[in-house]
């Protein structure tokens, strides 16, 4: 009896190992998400590239690509909210540039199927990023930054923070986009804490620049780092559709980037912005 009594609790050891292993393997992974920036040019009601005639053809993009959160540049709240008319799975938020709805928008919009907004906030490219509107550093506009934390709706949650900017734009800003990359850095410590962080915006500034290089100090460039490549890295283009310059970028870090493109859908020769978005699909790096 003493024999059987040993083989059944070794076997009983052996069963609850597996299933222990089993239960470890069986552990959901929290599904990829897919990041945007794109600075989708404000809206203007004259010309051939007047809002009317780009809206439908920005929001076709955005179907197609479906990504989880973007992060805008450049949005009049008319166009945020034809944006979020026309696609109700999504919604967006955040000020404008002088505190207010009435002019240009650093607007953030998600999936609220896919994310939780768990709060959000922004600050401004100043000596005094607190104070509403202000700018530093001889830029000829105000400058800011709008910051979410998101957690996914997974079975397994896992919280990040959206960081979303716009740097100025003239090439004397060349130290004032150093400055705000600089001041972006100094404030992740205290918005992201341990999150993974996702700076995505439309930096002005080419790889080899000083705000660039600060950047990809501290963060990593999603577009070399990314497991994939589909088209050029080259976004600005000026309504063309033949881009000469990459200013527009997606930082990360506590992620892996599975992969990443340069989105160039148009119909006929109406493109929906001056600029080539860039979406990513990013990874969780705890999940393994």
């Amino acid at each position: 009896m003493t024999v059987v009594r040993r083989t059944i609790r070794g076997v009983a050891l052996v069963a609850a190992g597996w299933l222990a292993a089993a239960g470890a393997m069986a552990q959901p992974v929290t599904k990829p998400i897919k990041v945007m920036t794109f600075n989708v040019r404000y809206a203007s009601d004259e010309g051939a590239t007047r809002w009317a005639v780009r809206r439908p053809v920005m929001v076709e993009l955005i179907r197609r690509a479906a990504p989880d959160v973007i992060g805008t540049q450049e949005l009049l709240q008319r166009q945020g909210d034809d944006l979020t008319r026309a696609l109700p799975a999504y919604r967006w938020f955040g000020r404008d540039r002088r505190g207010g709805h009435d002019n240009e928008h650093m607007g953030i919009l998600y999936r609220p199927d896919r994310l939780t907004l768990v709060e959000h906030g922004d600050f401004w490219l100043s000596e005094t990023p607190d104070v509403v509107g202000s700018q530093s550093w001889g830029t000829d506009l105000p400058r800011m930054a709008n910051w979410a934390v998101f957690e996914t709706k997974e079975a397994r949650p896992h919280r990040f923070l959206f960081l979303d900017t716009h740097l100025a734009h003239r090439d004397e800003d060349a130290d004032a986009r150093d400055k705000a990359a600089a001041l972006i850095l100094a404030r992740l410590p205290a918005l992201a804490k341990d999150l993974p962080v996702v700076v995505a915006g439309d930096m002005n500034a080419r790889p080899d620049t000083a705000a660039y290089r600060r950047f990809a100090s501290a963060l990593t460039d999603a577009w070399p780092a990314a497991a994939r490549r589909e088209g050029q890295e080259m976004t600005f283009h000026d309504f063309t559709g033949t881009p000469d310059r990459r200013i527009d970028y997606l930082f990360v870090r506590g992620f892996r980037p599975e992969a990443i493109a340069t989105d160039r859908y148009h119909q006929g020769k109406t493109y929906p912005s001056d600029h080539f978005p860039i979406e990513a699909t990013l990874s969780f790096a705890d999940d393994r």
